[in-house]
């Protein structure tokens, strides 16, 4: 996995519920755990845009309610910084959800995605229709 190319202050952390912007059968999903975090007693991870987390599905269809799955940020509220000096925000937190593979599981993308994602991964970026 390719490292980011931009300062990513996370926006989220555990407990946040965020938008599925893929058709996989998700609409919400409420954030576990962050992939790969060890981190100090107490202290909550940050979850930003190119992060990977589980995540238990709110709302959506009923098979997919009350199950754990691999989700990645594709946009946030809070700005970031990219290494040009420039600074982006979104009007939504939104994510995508993926394999093991870091593949998506869904056949498309309904709304923007960011640069730093679409780098990090390729697959996500060939079903987006947008890239900002």
């Amino acid at each position: 996995m390719k490292a980011l190319s931009s300062k990513v202050t996370g926006g989220l952390t555990i407990g946040s519920r965020v938008k599925v912007d893929d058709n996989s059968g998700a609409k919400i999903v409420k954030i576990l755990s962050k992939a790969g975090y060890k981190g100090r007693r107490r202290r909550r991870p940050e979850i930003g845009v190119g992060d990977i987390f589980q995540a238990s599905v709110i709302q959506g269809k009923k098979d997919l309610r009350k199950k754990i799955v691999r989700a990645v940020i594709i946009r946030q509220k809070k700005e970031i910084r990219r290494a040009s000096g420039e600074r982006v925000r979104f009007e939504d937190n939104a994510c995508v959800l993926i394999t093991e593979k870091n593949e998506p599981k869904a056949s498309e993308i309904k709304g923007v995605v960011a640069k730093e994602v679409a780098e990090r991964f390729p697959k996500v970026s060939t079903i987006a229709k947008n890239i900002v």
